[in-house]
């Protein structure tokens, strides 16, 4: 028999039971930071091939948005007000990982653009680069993220993705 609210205990270990048995996705919460030229940050990581944008994987019970914030500010020494979301994007499993849920969210213009440097051994550089430039550097899914953030900017309204393809 299950057990209902009327007993907290019982009900609370009978949805324990449950949620453990649920699947458990990786969070990735990236942003689309410009500066005034209409350029856009690019990162370079030390931990796999390839440019990205700037952003990270969510600690356990983070929210995406607190996520890329406080990986701007850890890796870059950026304090940013995020203005939106952009693109959630459905990533299937690949190579030796799950399948995880790829957010990006607006950063909108950084207006003092100072040389951005690296805070930590996770990113060897950072900079601000043409949109045509950020395509030749980005990996495939990550290009076509990108050309999803920027249409769903201009939009004003986001966009669901399957790898980096419109769902619908």
């Amino acid at each position: 028999m299950r057990p209902t609210p009327g007993d907290p205990d019982a009900w609370n270990a009978y949805l324990a039971e449950g949620n453990a048995k649920q699947a458990r996705k990786r969070v990735a919460a990236d942003v689309l930071l410009r500066d005034p030229l209409g350029r856009v940050l690019l990162v370079n990581p030390t931990y796999k091939p390839g440019w990205d944008l700037p952003g990270g994987m969510a600690e356990a019970n983070e929210p995406p948005e607190h996520t890329v914030v406080r990986e701007l500010r850890e890796e870059l020494g950026l304090e940013i007000t995020l203005s939106g979301l952009l693109v959630v994007d459905w990533v299937p499993p690949h190579g030796p990982w799950d399948d995880q849920v790829a957010f990006v969210f607006d950063g909108g213009t950084l207006h003092t653009v100072e040389e951005l440097l690296p805070r930590d051994e996770e990113l060897s550089e950072a900079r601000f680069v043409s949109v045509g430039k950020a395509r030749e550097l980005l990996p495939q899914r990550m290009r076509n993220r990108l050309s999803e953030a920027l249409a769903a900017a201009s939009r004003g309204r986001p966009v669901y993705l399957h790898d980096g393809h419109t769902a619908w």
